[in-house]
């Protein structure tokens, strides 16, 4: 794989076999950070699950205490009487039909988060096929299918994140920008890896965590000794 001079240049300031502390592999991931825009930093956690299994399935969601630093475009599914109060809340746009027709003929796209009223859902049910693949589709298990929808949009606003497993079982999560600092992404850092060691289910056995690693949107990993006492 061709790797640009500015990679290269970050990735000596890493030791690939080393663990680090987590507050120290977030300051190296900002120290190693090259690009001209304000990269994501993410979280890539291996779990020793398998997720092929409905009960090993690790999902949840969680409002990360300094949010993602991202602007969420907010799509509310809520009954009429409604969306007066989900546009109050901060949604970017909230009806019915007229949002799934708009979808479905127009290939529309312009949200980032889909929250609905459990009385939508069969309505919104239509767009499983749309959604689902690209994890847009809401779900109880998330939070963003729910009789408060106005909550549902402030949360998502305010910077909830959804981790669930991939088919590989790994989790790949979104915990701020680089601007944020090495202090606010390690509190985000702490609220995301702590639910997700709250969400082991019961029938996992050995060990949970099998890999933690940090990077930048350009920038190399930095393993994180993720036993090391939150």
């Amino acid at each position: 794989m061709f790797r640009g001079k500015n990679y290269k240049e970050s990735a000596k300031l890493i030791d690939k076999s080393a663990l680090y502390d987590p507050q120290e592999a977030l300051q190296l991931v900002i120290n190693a950070s090259k690009a001209k825009f304000d990269e994501t930093v993410e979280l890539h956690v291996k779990l020793g699950v398998d997720g092929r299994h409905a009960d090993q399935q690790v999902r949840g969601a969680i409002v990360l205490p300094n949010g993602t630093g991202k602007t969420v475009r907010v799509l509310a599914f809520c009954p009429p009487e409604m969306v007066e109060e989900a546009l109050a809340a901060g949604a970017d746009y909230a009806g019915g039909m007229e949002y799934v027709e708009k979808i479905q003929k127009e290939n529309w796209f312009e949200f980032d988060t889909v929250v609905a009223h459990p009385k939508m859902m069969g309505t919104v049910g239509r767009l499983g096929k749309i959604l689902g693949p690209k994890g847009l589709m809401p779900s109880p298990k998330a939070g963003t299918v729910t009789p408060n929808v106005a909550n549902a949009v402030r949360e998502a606003k305010a910077g909830k994140v959804e981790y669930r497993l991939d088919k590989t079982n790994i989790i790949h999560c979104p915990i701020g920008k680089v601007s944020f600092g090495a202090e606010k992404l390690f509190e985000n850092y702490v609220a995301l890896i702590t639910a997700i060691i709250k969400a082991k289910p019961a029938s996992a056995k050995g060990q949970y965590i099998r890999s933690c690693v940090t990077a930048s949107t350009m920038g190399p990993g930095v393993k994180i000794n993720a036993q090391k006492q939150l």
